[in-house]
């Protein structure tokens, strides 16, 4: 799993050509928006479905119906699984 950036700071610095800033806040400009807006509102909506791909697992039709199975009707624990549950600490 990527590390999560953490920083403390509010501020974000980006390099860009002269050009590529002069279209950004020509842009911002057309939309009435301020050149931060602008740039962060799209980054942000890419951010989040990047995430939320990231996070979800989408399973066909069948791998859903065998692991719903699966839940439903649990195989016996094998030698390796009880061995392990009986090294495990008693609760009070």
């Amino acid at each position: 799993m990527p590390r999560v950036a953490v920083d403390d700071n509010k501020r974000m610095n980006l390099r860009v050509s002269p050009e590529q800033k002069a279209t950004l806040v020509r842009a911002a400009a057309l939309r009435n928006t301020d050149l931060t807006d602008f740039v962060l509102q799209p980054a942000l909506r890419e951010a989040k479905a990047v995430i939320e791909e990231a996070e979800r697992i989408v399973l066909s039709e069948r791998d859903s119906a065998a692991v719903l199975k699966m839940l439903e009707n649990p195989p016996a624990p094998n030698a390796r699984l009880s061995k392990a549950i009986a090294a495990l600490p008693k609760q009070k």
